[in-house]
């Protein structure tokens, strides 16, 4: 089992770590449109920074965690149903 599941862990990780950058991106995109948009001025990137310390702090920065939770907990509930059914 050891040699399935750490595979999958690697390609987790990998998931992980490309759906955040780009999920920070995007977030860094639309924080610099809104910005262009109403024609703010003063310091765009300590908007930008205060913008991402927002988004890091969000609920949907814990969601891309489910990358994670699902498939392992799918794993999980099919390992307790083959064997405790």
């Amino acid at each position: 089992m050891l040699r399935l599941l750490i595979p999958l862990l690697l390609v987790l990780s990998v998931a992980y770590v490309a759906v955040s950058i780009y999920s920070r991106q995007r977030r860094r995109a639309k924080l610099i449109a809104h910005w262009r948009r109403k024609g703010l001025t003063g310091d765009r990137e300590a908007f930008v920074r205060r913008g991402l310390a927002q988004y890091d702090r969000s609920f949907r920065r814990r969601l891309i965690l489910a990358i994670y939770a699902v498939p392992l907990g799918l794993i999980a509930i099919i390992v307790y149903y083959t064997n405790f059914t």
